[in-house]
């Protein structure tokens, strides 16, 4: 049985896909449970319309992405942290504390989520962290880690 996936399902596929199930599964757990429906001409026809819609509104934030990511380029984020002695800081910066160290300091709103470190931060000094703002857009932002 064809079946169109409302949410992304691990080990089947994501949202929008269109796939191929054995029809228990898809009667009885997910067309029930509200993760999938029916692949009929009318919910194909609709999935058309709404994967048009979805495509016309990624290349309007694509060109937003590549702004925000042309601005961060060449900055450098500050961020305080308690260390001691040797230059060792107590824990590690983290995802959060890089993206509210941009929203703070350069106004830009970025979700923790989109944002990894290439290395660990345990010393003080200047690293990078990469943020992936959609598939084709990547940018980089230095920061540095400096005593409190």
């Amino acid at each position: 049985m064809d079946i169109i996936l409302l949410k992304d399902i691990e080990k089947l596929g994501e949202k929008h896909d269109v796939v191929s199930v054995k029809p228990g599964f898809a009667r009885n757990y997910l067309i029930p449970q509200g993760l999938a429906k029916a692949a009929n001409k009318s919910n194909l026809k609709t999935l058309n319309h709404i994967l048009q819609r979805e495509e016309a509104k990624e290349l309007e934030k694509l060109s937003d992405y590549k702004e925000i990511a042309d601005s961060l380029d060449g900055k450098v984020l500050r961020i305080g942290a308690k260390s001691g002695a040797e230059g060792k800081i107590f824990g590690s910066v983290t995802a959060l504390q890089i993206s509210q160290a941009i929203k703070e300091q350069l106004g830009t709103d970025i979700p923790r989520k989109k944002i990894s470190l290439v290395e660990e931060v345990k010393t003080l000094g200047t690293y990078q962290a990469e943020i992936a703002f959609h598939k084709e857009v990547k940018g980089n932002i230095s920061f540095e880690v400096v005593s409190e």
